[in-house]
C-alpha cells in the first residue's frame, strides 16, 4: 500500500474548535486508488496524533491513531479520542489545570462592578483600598479551589482527578493547611479594607459570601451535593460580593453617602447570573463521576440535552434582564450599549453546548468560554458605569 503523510496546520483554541478538534488539514503523498479500495475517495491510513486539553490550551501529544482521507480531509475516527491510559500528562500541563487561573476572573469582575458603580454615584475611586481588596479576594479565591480539592477528595469526587491539588502534593493535610492560611490572610485584607472605609455593611456582605462558599462544599453542609450550588454562587458573587464593593469604596468620614441603589443592586444581580453560568457548564463533563459518588448536582438531576437548553435559557435571560434594567433607568444607557457587544460570546456559548454536550473531551471547554463572557461582559458593565459618569449620565 502506498504512504500518505498528513500535516495539521492552524491548530486554534478556542475560536475554532470543532467537533475533530482542529480546523484545517493538508495531506500529500501517493494515495492508493479508490478502485483498488471499492469505495470512491476514501483511504485508509495511520497517523500519529491525540490532543490532551488544559485548562486553557490544547497539548497534542502523538501516538498512533487511525484515520480517514476524505479528499483533502484528514478524519479521525473514534478512537482517536478514547482515553489512552498508557498516556502521561506532563506535570506542568497538570499543574497549570490544578492552578485554574482563569478563574480567578470571578474575583476580578465583582470587585469592578461594585466598585465603578460606587464612582458613577460619588466621583471617587480608591485605588489603594481596590487593590488591597483584589489581593484578598484572590485568596479567597484560592481558599475556595484548595477546600474544594480536599473535600472532593474525601468524598471521592476526585480519585482519579490528576489534576486535584491533594493528588499533585501527595498530602490533604497540607493542602488543607494552606487552604486555612488563605482563608484567614484573605478574610484579614477584606476586614481591614472595610474598616478603613467605615462600612460595617461590607464586611458582613463579605462575610455573608464567605459562609455561601463554606456552606457550597464544606462539610457538614455540601449543599452543592444536592444541586444548591448554582444558587448560592448567585448569592454570593452577585448581591453579596458586588454590593459589598460598592460599600467598600465609601469613606469612613461620611459612610452614608453610599445609599443602596438600583443601579447596584441591577448590576449585581447581572455579575451573579453570569458567573453561576461558570459553575453550570463546569459540571458537563463530569456528570457520570459526579452522579457515582452522589453529587446530585443539577446537570445529575436535568442531563446534559436539557442542561444544554438550561444554558440557552440562562443566557437568553442574562440579556433580556440587561435590556429590562435599561428600560426601568436602573443601568445608564452606556451599559446597554457596551454589554450588547458581547452577544457573539453568548452565542458561542450556546452554540456549542449545543453541539458538544455530549462529548466530555470537548465540552470541557465550555466553561472557560463562560470565562470569556464573564471577564468581557463584567467590563462592559464597568467601563458603561465609568463613562455614564463621565458625560453625566446617572
Amino acid at each position: 500500500m502506498s504512504t500518505t503523510f498528513c500535516s495539521v496546520n492552524n491548530f486554534l483554541w478556542p475560536n475554532g474548535v470543532n467537533k475533530q478538534g482542529y480546523n484545517r488539514r493538508s495531506c500529500a503523498g501517493s494515495l492508493e486508488s479508490s478502485s483498488n479500495r471499492g469505495t470512491t475517495g476514501f483511504f485508509g491510513r495511520s497517523c500519529r496524533r491525540q490532543l490532551n486539553w488544559t485548562n486553557e490550551m490544547p497539548v497534542e501529544v502523538w501516538r498512533q491513531t487511525k484515520c480517514q482521507v476524505l479528499g483533502s480531509e484528514v478524519v479521525p475516527s473514534d478512537s482517536a479520542y478514547a482515553p489512552d491510559e498508557e498516556d502521561e500528562i506532563p506535570r506542568a500541563t497538570l499543574i497549570w489545570r490544578a492552578v485554574k487561573l482563569p478563574i480567578y476572573s470571578v474575583a476580578l469582575i465583582p470587585l469592578t462592578v461594585g466598585s465603578a458603580s460606587a464612582y458613577l454615584q460619588t466621583g471617587i475611586f480608591a485605588a489603594r483600598r481596590y487593590f488591597l481588596l483584589l489581593a484578598s479576594s484572590v485568596l479567597i479565591i484560592t481558599w475556595l479551589n484548595l477546600s474544594n480539592d480536599v473535600y472532593d477528595f474525601d468524598t471521592g469526587a476526585d480519585k482519579n482527578k490528576k489534576e486535584s491539588v491533594v493528588n499533585l502534593v501527595g498530602s490533604r493535610t497540607g493542602t488543607f493547611i494552606a487552604a486555612s492560611l488563605m482563608l484567614i490572610l484573605g478574610f484579614t485584607g477584606l476586614t481591614w479594607a472595610s474598616v478603613e472605609a467605615g462600612s460595617i455593611r461590607s464586611i458582613l456582605l463579605l462575610a455573608a459570601a464567605i459562609v455561601c462558599g463554606y456552606i457550597y462544599q464544606c462539610p457538614p453542609f455540601r449543599l452543592s451535593y444536592h444541586g444548591l450550588g448554582e444558587p448560592l454562587c448567585f448569592a454570593a458573587f452577585g448581591p453579596f460580593a458586588t454590593t459589598a464593593f460598592y460599600f467598600s469604596q465609601g469613606s469612613a468620614s461620611d459612610p452614608s453617602y453610599l445609599p443602596l441603589s438600583g443601579t447596584i443592586l441591577c448590576a449585581s444581580v447581572l455579575v451573579g447570573f453570569i458567573t453561576s453560568l461558570i459553575l453550570f457548564c463546569s459540571h458537563f463533563h463530569q456528570v457520570d463521576e459526579d452522579a457515582a459518588v452522589g453529587k446530585i448536582s443539577p446537570l445529575v438531576i436535568l442531563g446534559t440535552e436539557k442542561g444544554s437548553k438550561a444554558v440557552k435559557a440562562v443566557v437568553v435571560a442574562l440579556y433580556a434582564l440587561l435590556v429590562a434594567f435599561g428600560l426601568s433607568g436602573s443601568l445608564p444607557l452606556p451599559c446597554i450599549f457596551l454589554c450588547a457587544l458581547t452577544l457573539p460570546m453568548g452565542n458561542r456559548i450556546v452554540s456549542f453546548v449545543e453541539e458538544n454536550h455530549e462529548d466530555k473531551r470537548l465540552i470541557f471547554m465550555a466553561k472557560y468560554y463562560c470565562v470569556r463572557l464573564h471577564t468581557l461582559f463584567g467590563a462592559a458593565l464597568a467601563v458603561g458605569l465609568v463613562v455614564a459618569r463621565k458625560i453625566g449620565i446617572r
